[in-house]
């Protein structure tokens, strides 16, 4: 086998990890996303506000820690976070405006 034919065996074996490794990610996200779903219910029942400030910021300080133990770009797990916050956000307001109508 060639040097050529060697890379290309690697790099299919590269890409199927990092396949699986996407596919898991998209089911811990749906995971997290039934959990942040709750909860959204959870303070639209009693009354509570969408967004928490205060858990957001905990929670960027721990996952920039996390990422920078990790060695990975704590700015870019940051970014990754705020994405989702934001979206978990954007629920939890559409479930307390529902609970509102109610």
């Amino acid at each position: 086998m060639d040097k050529t034919e060697e890379a290309k065996v690697i790099l299919g074996g590269l890409r199927s990890s990092i396949d699986n490794i996407d596919a898991a990610l998209v089911h811990m996200l749906a995971e997290r996303f039934r959990c942040t779903q709750a909860v959204g219910e959870l303070k639209a029942t009693h009354g509570l506000p969408p967004a928490d400030p205060a858990r957001e910021k905990l929670q960027i300080e721990r996952l920039r820690r996390l990422a920078a133990e990790a060695n990975l770009d704590p700015d870019f797990a940051e970014k990754f976070l705020n994405f989702i916050v934001k979206e978990v956000i954007r629920h939890h307001e559409a479930i307390a405006a529902e609970h509102s109508t109610d």
